[in-house]
């Protein structure tokens, strides 16, 4: 009895009113892709061209713009998936390339180094836009306070090596810390600020992404961007 209730319940036995009958549970679509594929493409085309009027045909023209302009879009669609791949490839290839530097010191286009009990010598670049008989350089700490004051000869031009061994004023030992190298000199008659770069030592590196690249983790520092680096030293 239960079972040809059930029946008659979900039949009327006029297989016409049956094909009409609302279905009696709801079943909730699946979530579509809203991309068009090349066969949902071929599908509307075809579509299309079976729905055209026959005194009224689809120009050629304008059929093979539609086909140019879509196999365009998924042309730079491949591209861009391609270029995304290379750019994943780079990165981790630049990653690897740069993990050689590890250990080692590169010069970095900032005035502040660090100075540790395993970096017990401060060294930088003094540049100069000439012939510089003498430098004046500045050493502060990270409070802007100045613990010592020293010249070097900058007669040479150009990069001049500077380096500080760690003592103040008083030839006493200053604690580990961040420090500035500072360096002044007269240029065309007036004193003038030049620009200093200081040597940093990478303790690690960063994958990155594609925009940055890979990071260099300087000890006491902090990050810097491969290509920001100036130079590569063993010192």
């Amino acid at each position: 009895m239960t079972s040809a209730a059930t029946e008659q319940t979900s039949t009327t036995g006029n297989p016409f009113l049956d094909a009409i009958r609302l279905p009696e549970e709801k079943s909730i679509p699946e979530a579509n892709s809203q991309g068009l594929s090349q066969e949902d493409f071929f599908s509307l085309l075809s579509q299309q061209l079976s729905m055209q009027d026959p005194f009224k045909p689809v120009d050629n023209d304008q059929m093979i713009a539609q086909m140019a302009a879509f196999s365009t879009v998924d042309g730079i669609s491949n591209l861009n998936d391609e270029i995304i791949n290379l750019n994943t490839v780079m990165t981790s290839s630049q990653a690897l390339q740069a993990s050689g530097l590890v250990g080692q010191k590169v010069l970095i286009p900032s005035d502040t180094g660090h100075l540790s009990v395993e970096d017990p010598v401060l060294k930088g670049v003094v540049s100069t836009p000439e012939a510089i008989e003498i430098i004046v350089v500045r050493i502060e700490d990270d409070k802007g306070q100045l613990i010592k004051t020293f010249e070097v000869d900058g007669s040479q031009g150009g990069n001049v090596d500077v380096s500080w061994d760690g003592l103040d004023k008083n030839g006493d030992a200053m604690p580990s810390g961040n420090y500035s190298i500072k360096a002044s000199g007269r240029v065309d008659g007036q004193s003038e600020e030049l620009a200093v770069s200081t040597y940093a030592h990478v303790t690690s590196v960063s994958l990155g992404t594609a925009s940055t690249g890979s990071i260099l983790n300087l000890r006491g520092i902090g990050g810097i961007k491969l290509g920001d680096v100036l130079a590569v030293s063993e010192v």
